[in-house]
């Protein structure tokens, strides 16, 4: 008997590892994916809505909507990561002009209007970026917080402190306003921190599994990863770069792959030196309630089975 497909909305802003969160949920009958949203992240957000264009293009899913949305976080100047990501965002493979491009309709509008659409219960956000579009959807519409079904984000870092200053993990820090009213907001949410993703390497014998997979996919994926590593190898002395936003739609197709604890995570607003840090209570030290599932580890190996069984799906 198969269950009917999770509703899900991917908010993004590609970013190579976030290309393959979105290839791994096109490739999974799992998932009815309602929409793309596109924010100013890794790369501005014409960029970023491009990219994710182009990524749905790659794996034969034009019909899947683009929404663009936030250009700037709710409070802050833009900090983008060219650095990592190169100029395009998705800098590797040789790409193609888009042949589609984003809806009219603006993405905060969509998520409201798609929210309110269906029953309570029904849609997961999935966030593989700052986190901008959410909350100005539930600033606007506070209605649509408790009709969310979940809430899974990669975002925060505890025990691996921070990637883009010594204490913050960038998609927080990027927007860190937005992701303190994300978390208060009631809604259940799974958080995929740098502890976790930083165990899900892409090594070379994984990285040549993908381009082994003989399609267009698996050689995009495995060009994109190989220029990613570049700066992540040299920064992190591993033997491969973290797949950060997969884990997004890994631990919602295969949770038993991943573990974690519920605990209460708050977001520095105001530090000298750590604004957008997550300051997450694992040792349960406070009384503060307890608002996130924080994962904390990964099978590495089966996550990487998984991501390469389904990217072989697509063309």
């Amino acid at each position: 008997m198969t269950s009917t497909p999770r509703k899900i909305i991917i908010d993004t802003d590609p970013g190579q590892d976030d290309a393959v969160a979105i290839l791994l949920a096109l490739a999974s009958p799992e998932f009815e994916v309602l929409g793309i949203t596109t924010v100013a992240g890794n790369v501005p957000l014409p960029l970023t809505s491009r990219n994710a264009c182009l990524v749905r293009e790659l794996a034969g899913r034009p019909d899947v909507p683009v929404f663009a949305g936030c250009d700037a976080p709710l409070a802050r100047p833009l900090v983008t990561a060219e650095h990592v990501h190169g100029k395009t965002g998705l800098d590797g493979p040789e790409w193609w002009e888009p042949e589609t491009a984003p809806e009219a309709q603006h993405a905060v509008d969509f998520l409201i209007e798609t929210v309110r659409a269906h029953e309570p219960g029904e849609i997961t956000f999935c966030t593989l970026g700052p986190l901008t579009n959410i909350a100005t959807a539930l600033q606007r519409a506070p209605d649509i917080a408790p009709r969310i079904r979940q809430l899974v984000m990669m975002g925060g870092a505890y025990f691996e402190v921070g990637n883009i200053t010594p204490a913050a993990e960038f998609n927080i820090f990027v927007d860190p306003e937005a992701a303190a009213v994300v978390l208060a907001a009631g809604i259940p949410l799974t958080m995929l921190p740098l502890d976790v993703t930083h165990k899900a390497l892409v090594t070379r014998a994984r990285n040549d599994a993908f381009r082994a997979l003989g399609n267009r996919t698996g050689r995009h994926v495995a060009e994109m990863t190989d220029f990613f590593e570049r700066f992540d190898k040299e920064k992190y002395g591993s033997d491969g770069a973290p797949l950060h936003d997969p884990t997004v739609i890994a631990w919602l197709l295969a949770p038993e792959l991943f573990s974690g604890r519920e605990i209460n995570v708050e977001i520095e607003l105001a530090g000298t030196w750590t604004t957008g840090m997550t300051v997450a209570d694992w040792w349960g030290v406070t009384d503060r309630p307890k608002n996130a599932l924080f994962i904390g580890d990964v099978d590495a190996d089966g996550f990487f089975r998984l991501l390469t069984e389904r990217l072989a799906r697509l063309p």
